[in-house]
């Protein structure tokens, strides 16, 4: 059982065993069919992974192609910092796309905007990324590496207010940590997707600053479970966790953030429980 299994299965039994309900509450969410996206939540969960000792993937279902995906949308947001969906090589953010192609000022777009920041060399005009990598080159000690994309205001301007919001980079023992703060968190369509490709991040930036991979500390405000995604919980949570240990393994040896490119990374050390199938997964909006 991967680390990641282990948070995946208590979190998702909690969930079912004492969350709270919102029927009732009027949800803002929707399923396709126009029904009420009802679900059952925990408040305030932390989940922590050693990312150095081990790869967080959940072997319950296949993740071969998903850490792609899920690494190709990382790079959207932090190296592209973008918010047009033809950017991207998955059709996740199609449904909140606008009729400019984009979603609006929204994620990417505010880790592009640039702001005066004070520095050892003076006032340098930068972005939140190219900021935190000069803290982590030239000030690691730094406990002000913090990236915030909840831009109160642009709200209004965004499609979707980002539900992993803030991260903070700790460098401690030669090794570099990441915190990641998320207002919200659908634990079957979104848990394993957020925590891996926040993992890659983390061994990027690592590699970058000269760095071994720490740990990453994932802090969820409100976690839960759809209703009609139970069903479908209840039947990983049945299944057998594989006996592995992940590695992700960077193939480009750049020191620069922006030369990293999704066919650089593989994973090396994963399998995953072939017999249990839960087909495609409905999605609220």
């Amino acid at each position: 059982m991967t680390e990641a299994d282990k948070q995946f299965i208590e979190t998702c039994k909690e969930i079912i065993k004492n969350g709270y309900s919102s029927e009732g509450t009027h949800v803002r969410t929707r399923w396709q069919d126009g029904e009420e996206a009802n679900y059952y939540s925990i408040i305030g969960v932390q989940n922590k992974y050693d990312v150095g000792k081990e790869f967080p993937m959940i072997t319950l279902r296949n993740n071969t192609n998903t850490i792609k995906n899920a690494i190709d949308e990382i790079l959207w947001i932090w190296q592209k910092k973008s918010n047009k969906i033809s950017d991207l090589n998955s059709h996740i953010w199609d449904q909140w796309a606008g009729e400019d192609g984009t979603i609006g000022k929204a994620y990417g777009y505010q880790l592009g905007k640039k702001y005066q920041f004070k520095t050892k060399d003076g006032i340098k005009e930068m972005d939140q990324v190219d900021y935190l990598l000069y803290l982590l080159k030239n000030d690691p000690s730094s406990r002000r590496m913090l990236t915030n994309l909840f831009n109160h205001e642009e709200l209004k301007d965004m499609n979707l207010e980002p539900c992993a919001f803030g991260t903070q980079w700790l460098v401690k023992g030669g090794k570099l940590h990441l915190i990641l703060n998320q207002r919200s968190q659908d634990m079957l369509a979104a848990n394993g997707w957020n925590v891996m490709q926040y993992s890659a991040l983390l061994c990027m930036f690592a590699q970058v600053a000269g760095l071994e991979v720490g740990t990453l500390t994932h802090n969820i405000g409100d976690c839960h479970i759809y209703d009609r995604h139970i069903p479908l919980v209840e039947k990983l949570l049945e299944a057998k966790s594989m006996d592995v240990h992940p590695k992700l393994i960077i193939k480009n040896p750049t020191k620069d953030f922006y030369q990293f490119k999704v066919e650089d990374f593989e994973v090396q050390g994963y399998d995953y429980n072939k017999e249990v199938k839960i087909g495609r997964i409905p999605v609220a909006i």
